[in-house]
């Protein structure tokens, strides 16, 4: 008969890194969950985790194992949660990771919300730009916009949202400029572009033409706030998500241009491992950023 105790183990170690960390987690002694560990592997006929003197690592299939151990744990603790009321009121640490741009756009006042309505939720936000690897991490939501589909990763993937990505200018400028009408009138316009390399937009309208015009760059910054600011002070036309630019443009600051065309989507995807996704806690601010 299985020990799933041993299964726990397992989990202990590989979320917190290796097994003098379990040890102190769990107040077990360390050689007591190496064996526990090792028994496991035994068992199974297969080597879950690779251990030498200074590196510790999961292997593949160690990984796979992991997954559904852990959520194995996770069907555990819900049932239990079932039995003495917990559901109702959801509780506990939610680390959520995100770009800069979607924090400041979204997530800042959602987030904040949350926190005030549900006291016992504490929120953990990392704001970066970087690529998280969220189990490695100890991360429990991740944020991400893409411009194509996300590879599969195991992870669950949470659709929450698809923009369009437009072209934008301040009145200043276009009435200095001239408006343009058609795409090929871009090429007499400045960008603020959003790489080094960047010249060119390609862009499709909603009868599925499609052109590809190039601008002299008069500005690169690779943070979208940076190049919403340049467009606002009227040094050219810039290309970015609507998220970014509609207070914006309810406020008159900027307007857009060739309207019809847009420069592709960008889509925002909620990433949730496995383990963590059926937590209560976990639910309720997914949901709550799903709606914002």
């Amino acid at each position: 008969m299985r020990n799933l105790n041993d299964y726990y183990l397992f989990v202990q170690v590989v979320d917190h890194g290796g097994f003098a960390h379990a040890s102190r987690h769990t107040g077990l002694p360390k050689s007591t969950i190496a064996t526990r560990v090792a028994t496991l592997e035994a068992e199974l006929g297969v080597r879950l985790i690779q251990r030498t003197s200074r590196r510790f690592s999961v292997t593949e299939l160690g990984q796979q194992f992991y997954r559904h151990a852990a959520a194995m744990l996770i069907e555990a603790d819900a049932a239990e949660d079932v039995v003495k009321g917990r559901l109702a009121e959801p509780s506990g640490t939610v680390r959520v990771t995100a770009s800069v741009p979607t924090v400041q756009t979204v997530l800042a006042k959602v987030l904040v919300d949350l926190a005030v309505a549900h006291p016992k939720i504490q929120v953990s936000v990392h704001v970066t730009d970087r690529y998280v690897d969220m189990v490695q991490e100890g991360f429990d939501i991740a944020v991400r916009d893409h411009f194509s589909p996300l590879p599969d990763s195991g992870l669950v993937q949470r659709r929450v949202s698809t923009e369009g990505v437009h072209l934008i200018a301040s009145p200043a400028y276009l009435a200095a400029r001239g408006t343009p009408v058609q795409p090929r009138d871009l090429l007499q316009h400045d960008g603020l572009m959003n790489t080094m390399t960047a010249g060119a937009w390609r862009l499709e309208n909603e009868e599925g033409a499609r052109e590809e015009v190039s601008l002299t760059p008069r500005m690169h910054a690779d943070e979208s706030t940076v190049l919403l600011r340049a467009a606002e002070a009227g040094l050219g036309i810039a290309c970015l998500p609507r998220r970014m630019f509609s207070e914006a443009l309810d406020a008159g600051r900027v307007q857009l241009v060739l309207p019809q065309w847009r420069a592709g989507t960008v889509t925002t995807t909620l990433l949730i491992p496995h383990r963590r996704g059926q937590l209560p806690s976990v639910r309720l601010v997914a949901d709550a950023i799903a709606a914002a």
